[in-house]
């Protein structure tokens, strides 16, 4: 009786062991999947391409070599996330800095993060650098753009079917004036069907 008892313990164990395994399978980082409908890498860098790809298309780069003689310098600034769901801004605001750094028509300057930091290592070395290595203060260049914008979500749900409409809307502002010299949107919309879909 203790054996067929302590089997049958054994068997009911493996069975919810290999209920809870988990698996795992290395994807290639270029493939597309969508899982949930929501916003998602492939989304991300589709954004970023296209509207970069767009801001570089119009006359406001064209006008700025013209009358300046060199390439414009631009920073990301602030991208704010107005949608229902959670979005790594950070890495869509990533992906848009290498899409302009990659086009090689403007210069790009990092981000206020990353520039106090390099401040920080500036005065460091001030104090610490031999004088042939010492890098100076105030030799920075100044950025002539500015891009930022927002992200806002539209859901429409109908008992198991869901509607996800994603409007990207960024903005290319003078630093110098405040002009806007140019606006760009993107939309994305998604049919999500799932049986598990609640409004």
């Amino acid at each position: 009786m203790k054996i067929k008892s302590k089997f049958w313990l054994v068997v009911a164990a493996t069975l919810v062991l290999s209920g809870c395994s988990t698996s795992v399978e290395r994807l290639d980082a270029q493939q597309q999947i969508d899982l949930s409908g929501a916003w998602n890498d492939t989304d991300s860098q589709l954004v970023a391409r296209e509207m970069v790809d767009d801001a570089l298309s119009r006359a406001w780069i064209t006008k700025f070599v013209k009358t300046q003689g060199k390439d414009p310098a631009v920073i990301v600034g602030r991208i704010k996330n107005l949608s229902h769901e959670h979005i790594n801004t950070n890495a869509f605001i990533a992906n848009i800095e290498r899409e302009l750094i990659n086009s090689g028509e403007v210069q790009f300057v990092a981000s206020s993060g990353a520039r106090q930091e390099i401040r920080d290592e500036r005065a460091d070395q001030d104090l610490n650098a031999t004088e042939a290595t010492r890098k100076e203060m105030g030799q920075e260049y100044g950025a002539d753009y500015m891009m930022q914008g927002q992200i806002n979500t539209i859901i429409d749900v109908d008992g198991t079917t869901q509607v996800r409409f994603y409007q990207v809307n960024l903005e290319l502002i003078s630093i110098k004036d405040n002009r806007k010299v140019w606006v760009g949107e993107k939309k994305i919309k998604k049919l999500v069907k799932n049986s598990k879909l609640r409004e």
